[in-house]
């Protein structure tokens, strides 16, 4: 009787959620990953000025004139203490939600996991953090070619491959 009934719900399966298609763990090329560095570099400056100015607006509405020139003085460990956050934010939101950054997106690479599918927020955070590991960005000129991982992309078992 019901499956005459036209406002019966349909019965099909649907599968919770589709995996994204597993791109083939094609490693980008070291020339690849130094234009990736360099791009983000220029993209992370931009995040951190864009980010700085609401934060430049409250010092001024709070103190004045005097509290943006004390912003204006040199101080190494609130100047870092930002420069890092602002890195951590990008990465983890660029790579998070879209699971490439700019320099990945202009250079046509993917950050995958091992399966070649986008990977979870746990691997994104902890191929953000192992970047901050130091001599890090050497791990990837001693990587071998046909296996070009860095320790951000080995300890979380990600890889950066060519998309295109």
């Amino acid at each position: 009787m019901d499956e005459h009934n036209p406002y019966h719900a349909p019965a099909a399966r649907i599968a919770a959620a589709m995996p994204d298609e597993a791109l083939p763990i094609e490693p980008a090329g070291r020339w690849r990953r130094l234009f990736n560095l360099l791009i983000d570099y220029v993209g992370h400056s931009i995040f951190s000025i864009v980010l700085s100015i609401p934060y430049v607006l409250y010092v001024y509405l709070e103190g004045g004139e005097a509290a943006v020139t004390r912003l204006e003085e040199p101080d190494l460990l609130r100047d870092y203490a930002i420069g890092l956050a602002s890195m951590l934010v990008y990465c983890i939101l660029m790579e998070g939600f879209f699971g490439f950054t700019l320099g990945k997106l202009i250079t046509g690479t993917r950050v995958v996991t091992e399966a070649g599918v986008k990977p979870g927020w746990g691997q994104v955070v902890g191929r953000t953090f192992a970047r901050l590991i130091p001599f890090e960005p050497f791990s990837l000129l001693f990587s071998s070619h046909r296996q070009l991982r860095g320790w951000h992309d080995s300890l979380p078992k990600t890889y950066v491959v060519r998309k295109r």
